[in-house]
């Protein structure tokens, strides 16, 4: 719901590549939970605004604000504007990230540079900027992968970035004490995104949905949802990196 005129809203979240997928899906769940919610973009800003619009209409709380996560000057840059407008962060969700496939032997190294800038990088500027600001009784969530754990072929450059998102999170959670802020990372398994699906013929999309026991993709409201109970209730997780995958094995 929105704030009532003259008052800030009770909470106050910014998320990453919340344009489109899974961020999205964030950032409408965090807002249908009464937050008010700062959707950044890197370059979509028609998308963005969809989703801004999506939620007004629903009767929340939404901004777009542009912002390369790798750039330490935009990001200051957006979290600046949030506390401008809504005057503190009390959630950040950092959802932006790029995936791009190959075996390690084909492996073009220009991918490898692209996808560390955007998940390591920007991963580490993105959260030097939510452990500054962050107020009391917050939470920063960064987003894993659960082919860290999978092991998938062709996986290997990106599950590397990823592998730093968790090691970092796990360091922060500690850094973090007696802030009262908790530090946590959910691990998607196979969700059906654009980002998931590009590339893959049905017979690999049919294969992965199979393999959770709930035998189906994930949603992006199923990310969401967890999303929204590690920035809300659940207070007693940190320092974790959550599996939301439906059960795939390890």
């Amino acid at each position: 719901m929105t704030a009532s005129a003259g008052s800030p809203p009770a909470r106050v979240a910014v998320v990453t590549g919340a344009s489109g997928g899974i961020g999205a899906a964030v950032a409408q769940r965090l807002a249908a939970d009464g937050m008010a919610v700062v959707v950044a973009f890197a370059g979509r800003r028609e998308r963005a605004d969809e989703v801004v619009d999506a939620i007004t209409a629903a009767g929340g709380t939404a901004v777009a604000q542009q912002a390369d996560v790798a750039d330490e000057t935009a990001v200051a840059a957006l979290f600046d504007r949030t506390e401008e407008l809504y005057g503190g962060v009390d959630v950040v969700v950092h959802a932006a990230g790029i995936m791009l496939l190959s075996p390690l032997a084909e492996l073009d190294l220009a991918d490898l540079d692209r996808m560390h800038r955007t998940n390591v990088r920007g991963t580490v500027v993105v959260d030097q900027q939510a452990v500054r600001r962050l107020r009391t009784g917050g939470a920063l969530i960064n987003f894993s992968t659960s082919v860290t754990s999978l092991a998938l072929p062709t996986y290997g450059a990106y599950v590397a970035t990823k592998g730093a998102v968790d090691a970092l999170t796990m360091v922060l959670a500690k850094e973090l004490r007696g802030r009262d802020v908790t530090v946590n990372a959910v691990a998607p398994g196979p969700t059906a995104t654009p980002l998931f699906l590009d590339g893959k013929d049905q017979e690999t999309i049919d294969r992965l949905a199979a393999a959770p026991p709930l035998e189906r993709l994930g949603q992006p409201e199923d990310i969401a949802t967890a999303v929204a109970f590690l920035a809300g209730p659940g207070r007693w997780v940190n320092g974790q990196v959550l599996l939301v995958n439906g059960g795939v094995a390890r």
